[in-house]
């Protein structure tokens, strides 16, 4: 189990670390697209979102304190689903239809983070091929 949960470990933070280099590199950009979704103050926005989703990521992908870096991407990517993809205000139907892929793709993504967070924080030092135990002692 150890070896399919690092698998899965590096599966998973990849997205979020190839999404963290983009908000660092190309913040500009990034933060135009934030600003036109009415996200207030979009350029720091970005950066802060770029630093916690790589911090989650690298948690993740190293094994330090994962639980607690699941818990991060949850942070980022429930109010990224509502600020960003409100598919509900969308009149045209492509549009709508593309941003509620992209709602439920980030739900679903905090829904996994929210599993790897507990299955983390119960397996405890027992999961192994981490460097850390988890944060959270759920048991």
């Amino acid at each position: 189990m150890d070896v399919l949960v690092l698998i899965g470990r590096i599966l998973f933070a990849a997205l979020f670390l190839a999404s963290a280099a983009g908000h660092l590199t190309r913040t500009k950009m990034m933060a135009g697209y934030a600003a036109s979704k009415g996200v207030p103050a979009a350029v720091p926005a970005t950066i802060g979102s770029g630093l916690l989703i790589l911090v989650g990521g690298l948690s993740i992908l190293l094994g330090i304190w994962a639980d607690l870096g699941a818990l991060l991407l949850v942070v980022f990517l429930v109010p990224t689903a509502v600020l960003m993809h409100g598919f509900w205000k969308e009149s045209d139907p492509q549009t709508r239809q593309l941003e509620m892929v992209q709602f439920q793709k980030d739900l679903a993504l905090a829904g996994a983070a929210l599993v790897l967070l507990a299955l983390i924080a119960h397996a405890g030092t027992d999961l192994g091929l981490t460097i850390t135990g988890p944060v959270f002692d759920i048991n």
